[in-house]
């Protein structure tokens, strides 16, 4: 690859040079599910993309846009290959939630619940809402689980996933659960199909890999806009600086229908950032 010119700093270089090699070695790989080749990759590619950095990715040539976008999409796939795999192992044992510590990224998960959960806390109305939506969960719902089991102990977290044997996945690991299983409910369904439902939860939470790219993801935001209750909140994922090679980038302006009220960058290693919003009160006009 070619110097990127005046765009970016020699460290930055580096880092672009570093991701576009991962990248050549992640397109040659045959399979994405979990193995040794895999998970040294994608290791890397997070340890390279998480240190703090200034780089903004949507401003780099297109060549490496165009690897970026090829890279996010190779992520999204070897994360669902990645839950499923662990979905599938903890679904084997008696009661999976007494094994749910065996995923890798399990840490990374109570910690992006825990400041999820703190932010939303500041800025909804109901400190114990009935019913909150979480759209794009997988096989492995570990926000879900994670803000049943610790924070918000009488909620009932609606999952969506365009994917049905995701969410057979996904139930199982709750079944043998008494609470969970009563408040984890789960719908295969795409949610550009959901328009009456959506007005009734109080918050709706959007996945990071739900709209790879920025035209299916605004698409996905004005259906909410369109469709969420007025004052409701929306807790949408994000990327900043180099995370932005592994996550799709929202910014405030993408969110037209909404009050951005706060946007949070983490510096360890939760990798995504957290955009809160509040549904406009006036009627969304297109």
């Amino acid at each position: 690859m070619g110097s990127l010119g005046s765009l970016v700093s020699c460290d930055q270089e580096v880092l672009v040079q570093n991701v576009c090699e991962i990248y050549d070695n992640l397109s040659t790989l045959k399979s994405l599910k979990p193995s040794k080749d895999v998970d040294t990759l994608f290791t890397r590619l997070v340890l390279t993309c998480m240190p703090p950095s200034p780089i903004d990715v949507t401003k780099l040539p297109g060549k490496v846009q165009g690897i970026r976008s090829k890279l996010i999409r190779l992520c999204g796939e070897a994360e669902g290959l990645l839950e499923s795999h662990f979905s599938a192992l903890l679904g084997s044992y008696d009661i999976p939630l007494d094994h749910i510590s065996m995923f890798p990224y399990y840490t990374n998960y109570i910690k992006l619940g825990r400041l999820e959960y703190t932010i939303m806390s500041n800025y909804i109305t109901n400190a114990n809402p009935s019913d909150i939506a979480f759209i794009g969960s997988g096989p492995l719902p570990l926000t879900s689980i994670v803000l049943a089991s610790n924070h918000l102990k009488t909620t009932t977290f609606h999952n969506y996933d365009i994917d049905r044997s995701a969410n057979a996945l996904a139930s199982n690991l709750v079944a043998a659960d008494p609470d969970l299983s009563e408040r984890m409910l789960f719908h295969d369904t795409d949610i550009m199909d959901v328009t009456t439902g959506l007005s009734d939860y109080e918050v709706v939470f959007l996945a990071a890999l739900v709209g790879l790219n920025k035209e299916d993801k605004r698409k996905v935001i004005d259906h909410l806009a369109k469709h969420m209750a007025p004052g409701s909140l929306l807790m949408l994922r994000s990327a900043h600086g180099a995370r932005g090679f592994l996550y799709p980038i929202v910014e405030p302006s993408d969110l037209p229908g909404f009050e951005v009220l706060a946007v949070f960058h983490p510096m360890d290693d939760v990798i995504n950032s957290v955009i809160v919003a509040r549904k406009s009160k006036d009627k969304y006009q297109y």
